[in-house]
């Protein structure tokens, strides 16, 4: 009797994990696209995927620890080496799906347009004791893409002192618009999905690494729903969305 019940419990176990849906690890910036995709993918009739948001960084270094994840979107490719370099990813799996823009943005209601362009006066927009809100370049994709773009344009020493470094590029668009910081720098993705922030320029494309999002199942989540899931992320319908919300697709 044992046995059997043994046998029963080994058979159902993936049964009860599939209805349980898969967990997505993915950048703070998909965080309203995901939610798109997410009811799309119930419509085909798939229970509901589980989406943790955060900084890549700060995922990669929770699924090296054991977390539980089927998928991992990350922000930069750094983050997906990491853990590929790990032995983490399942290999055949990364896929570029995304890319993006890097924009100013200041708080809605007074958005002065600024020419970006090298030397342009940003510590002057922030004013004085102003602070310019950012993910934190140690470690946040769009931070260190921030940086990189500051320091090609010759601005960075002018405000590398006034920094409000942040946990994930949506933490630095949420001081924006609290009045907080009088000035972010965050993805074109972010800027469109707030109506408490203005587009103040756009950073040239060649001023910083290009901006791409990796997709890949992780070993420990891998499984054919997982991989049903990623060929849907990187599919027309999902592709369709994620240009809505202004990302470009690769």
């Amino acid at each position: 009797m044992t046995r059997i019940l043994l046998l029963l419990a080994a058979l159902l176990l993936p049964l009860a994990a599939r209805a349980e849906g898969l967990t997505i690890f993915a950048a703070a910036s998909l965080t309203d696209v995901l939610g798109d995709i997410g009811k799309l993918w119930v419509d085909r009739g798939h229970p509901a995927f589980r989406a943790v948001f955060g900084s890549s960084s700060t995922l990669a270094r929770q699924i090296e620890q054991g977390a539980p994840a089927n998928v991992f979107a990350s922000a930069d490719s750094k983050w997906m080496d990491y853990l590929a370099d790990k032995k983490l990813i399942a290999a055949g799996t990364r896929r570029d799906l995304l890319g993006n823009d890097l924009v100013l943005v200041v708080p809605a209601g007074h958005p002065p347009r600024i020419a970006i362009a090298p030397k342009f006066d940003l510590a002057g927009l922030l004013g004085a004791g102003g602070r310019l809100a950012v993910g934190d370049p140690a470690h946040v994709p769009a931070g260190i893409y921030a940086e990189q773009s500051l320091r090609k344009l010759g601005v960075w020493d002018s405000v590398a002192q006034h920094l409000a470094g942040t946990a994930d590029v949506r933490a630095a668009l949420l001081l924006v618009e609290r009045g907080e910081a009088p000035a972010g720098i965050v993805y074109a993705t972010d800027a469109a999905a707030s109506p408490k922030v203005a587009v103040a320029g756009t950073f040239p494309a060649d001023s910083h690494e290009r901006i791409v999002y990796p997709f890949a199942v992780t070993n420990s989540g891998d499984s054919a729903a997982a991989r049903d899931l990623l060929a849907f992320l990187g599919g027309a319908q999902a592709r369709a969305v994620f240009a809505k919300r202004g990302f470009t697709t690769e």
